[in-house]
């Protein structure tokens, strides 16, 4: 069985997703939810299921990552993972962090990567006038937002969308993809997703 540490910043609703699929015969199971905000919603309800959570608060950290990542992998391997997930992590990893769970962490991104890469993703593709929109799972390296992708799932832009409708649209889709793509993963099985 594959142990699973997920990291979030907010409430946490990939994160509930994904420790919702990991029942019965998934080949992976949650044992552990990180966040670098105390305050984060999705610490509560990580506990609700009855999943233990670790606080690393990164503002006493501004400006030193590297004393922050010492801090954070000292929950995040005293819970032995085998495959990490950022579920809504907002922090910029170093390349230090990230090569230590190479080939382990992934992510999710609400785009269609390569396209829009870092923040205000829905307002990008909207300025853009683009047709679709969407998400994507992938691995984590040390370049953002740019590692293989595992899935990805379409979401068509409406007229008179705005980033709140299109946003909203899209983190359903993530809320299946992440899931199904984790399963996957966690068999040993890279090829990708797609919803």
């Amino acid at each position: 069985m594959k142990r699973v540490v997920i990291l979030i910043s907010g409430g946490g609703s990939n994160m509930v997703a994904l420790c919702r699929s990991m029942t019965g015969d998934h080949p992976a199971r949650p044992v552990l939810v990180v966040s670098n905000d105390p305050d984060a919603g999705g610490l509560a309800k990580a506990r609700e299921m009855g999943i233990a959570t670790a606080v690393v608060d990164s503002r006493p950290f501004r400006g030193d990552r590297a004393a922050f990542e010492a801090e954070l992998l000292k929950p995040i391997e005293a819970a032995q993972p085998d495959i990490l997930c950022l579920a809504g992590f907002m922090r910029i990893l170093t390349p230090d962090f990230v090569n230590r769970f190479s080939g382990r962490m992934l992510n999710i991104h609400p785009s269609l990567l390569p396209k829009y890469p870092g923040l205000h993703t829905h307002a990008r593709a909207l300025d853009a006038g683009d047709a679709e929109a969407g998400c994507t799972v992938h691995e984590v390296t040390p370049v953002l937002d740019d590692g293989p992708i595992l899935g990805q799932a379409r979401v068509p832009v409406r007229a008179g969308d705005t980033e709140e409708t299109l946003a909203a649209r899209v983190l359903e889709q993530e809320h299946r993809l992440y899931p199904a793509v984790l399963r996957r993963f966690a068999d040993g099985d890279r090829r990708p997703v797609a919803l």
